[in-house]
């Protein structure tokens, strides 16, 4: 398993613990609220009755101070108390800033009529009452509560990526750089010896032909160096025909893979013009087509096509492999995807951040099928 799937299961594993905990928070407030609305209309109840108790019977003494003090101990639940016709008898624990008006009362009878059902208070057999309440704060402040705790435990955690993910990607481009330099540090020594023994080997040896290859690969290694010592500075951009520079990969490629891999080359016959870093886009059509060729495994093609759109080119690769599932088209580009066994997940990344950091451009998987192929596609502002 390679180090961004690890990462991924991670990530995966935090929101789903998230998420359990809470739902699980979710169910135990409603279970407590459940039983406090369970408690609250026992309450009303019990007020109900007591207040029926005082209408009905002629008490007296402790008695009538206890039936008094049961009605005065309901201060958190909203009544109103109401004649068969639904005239307003009497209400208590209102908003006391409102209930001046009689349209609010009203709509908090409606209100109450909707979530509970009413309690009879039996004055005669005649006369009769109808108790409606309402939640009390307190126990709308518990249902609301688990929601505002999630929102909260939400955003936290979104801050908390944001964060981490910032602090880690100014992490990555740290060890980015430093590694680049080091790496283009190192060759510099054994490049310059490589060139004194090349000079070396042109007086004794006549075979130019080998001479040339060897040639050939020690300017390679500078090439390379050089693009290493350019990762973390603003490179210089300048217009430069895209043609010519694919032409020079390609031919460079085809020396260097096997002749089972086919190139196949669309171009228009006018140069196209294009700000870029030459160094640093060789680079990145090298990465593409390298990974392509992986791809293919044996024998296929790979097909480079450029489209002029005035403002933009389009750089379309195209290549006859193995295929890229749809859920890892942004996985790729990637640091740490691979799916080579002692591969380190670090070309396509590179290659995004060449396009997109430095050149401002756009790098994507268009299409791909599995056992057909992928067309990777390079976008670029003229």
């Amino acid at each position: 398993m390679n180090i961004y799937s690890r990462r991924l299961r991670w990530k995966y594993f935090l929101f789903i613990t998230a998420i359990i905990i809470g739902v699980a928070s979710l169910l135990y407030t409603n279970k407590l609220v459940r039983k406090l609305a369970s408690e609250e209309r026992k309450k009303v109840e019990l007020w109900a009755k007591a207040t029926n108790l005082i209408v009905k019977t002629d008490i007296s003494g402790e008695y009538l101070d206890f039936l008094l003090n049961v009605i005065q101990y309901n201060a958190t639940v909203p009544v109103i108390v109401v004649d068969t016709n639904d005239n307003i008898l009497f209400h208590k624990n209102l908003d006391t800033l409102k209930i001046q008006n009689e349209k609010y009362i009203k709509r908090k009878l409606e209100k109450m009529k909707q979530e509970n059902e009413p309690i009879e208070i039996i004055i005669s057999e005649e006369f009769r009452e109808y108790l409606y309440y309402d939640r009390s704060t307190i126990l709308t402040k518990l249902i609301i509560y688990p929601y505002v705790q999630l929102a909260i435990i939400l955003l936290f955690i979104l801050v908390s990526y944001f964060a981490f993910s910032s602090s880690r990607k100014a992490e990555q481009n740290q060890v980015w750089v430093g590694l680049s330099k080091e790496t283009a540090h190192q060759l510099g020594t054994p490049i310059s010896s490589l060139l004194a023994w090349l000079e070396m080997l042109k007086l004794k040896i006549e075979n130019k032909e080998i001479l040339e290859e060897f040639e050939k690969d020690i300017k390679r290694l500078e090439v390379i160096t050089e693009r290493f010592s350019k990762i973390g500075s603003k490179p210089k951009l300048k217009k430069q025909n895209i043609i010519y520079i694919i032409n020079n990969v390609v031919n460079y490629l085809k020396t260097r893979s096997s002749n089972k891999i086919i190139f196949k080359l669309g171009f228009p016959e006018d140069e196209i013009l294009v700000s870029l870093n030459s160094s640093l886009f060789e680079w990145v059509i090298e990465n593409v087509c390298k990974n392509a060729i992986d791809a293919i495994e044996g024998s296929g093609t790979i097909e480079i096509s450029i489209a002029d759109h005035t403002q933009v080119v389009y750089i379309d690769i195209t290549d006859s492999g193995k295929g890229i599932p749809k859920s890892k088209y942004k996985t790729i580009f990637k640091p740490g995807f691979t799916t080579k066994e002692h591969g380190w997940g670090l070309g396509l990344s590179l290659t995004n951040r060449i396009i997109e950091e430095y050149h401002g451009g756009k790098i994507f998987v268009h299409e791909s099928e599995l056992g057909k192929g992928t067309k990777i596609r390079i976008v670029l502002k003229k």
